[in-house]
């Protein structure tokens, strides 16, 4: 255990979270994405649904860019879980965008990483770019 570090950021995601730079993209999907076939680097997160996980997150990385999965993959529609999504995001000053199919899976195949939920809610992926950190004044 970490002082103000969430328990469900295993060893694996920390280590992702911080080999990542600027511009890279993780991925977090649902349950039901084939999340082993599509993974450069694949980190389980069994057990965890998504939002407690993007919350812990969001938490600890420097965000650019939220991108998230939209309703039956037509970026008009939303379900419940993209609208939490999308607060998510707002709370930490993004706006995420709502992605097609073709334009969101391409994407969660070239991620640094994809993060194996175990989510439930159908179209719950999303793709968070880090963002550059400016140098401290110390």
């Amino acid at each position: 255990m970490l002082i103000g570090i969430s328990p469900l950021l295993g060893p694996d995601l920390l280590h992702a979270l911080r080999a990542m730079g600027h511009g890279d993209e993780i991925a977090f999907v649902d349950g039901n994405y084939p999340a082993a076939e599509h993974a450069r680097r694949l980190i389980r997160a069994d057990g965890i649904p998504l939002l407690p996980m993007l919350q812990a997150v969001l938490a600890v990385l420097p965000v650019e860019a939220v991108m998230r999965a939209a309703l039956n993959n037509d970026p008009a529609q939303a379900g419940a879980i993209h609208r939490q999504i999308d607060a998510l995001a707002q709370g930490c000053g993004q706006s995420a965008t709502s992605l097609s199919g073709d334009q969101l899976y391409p994407r969660i195949r070239a991620a640094y990483a994809v993060v194996a939920t175990s989510e439930p809610a159908l179209f719950a992926n999303v793709l968070l770019r880090k963002a550059a950190l400016p140098p401290s004044n110390s």
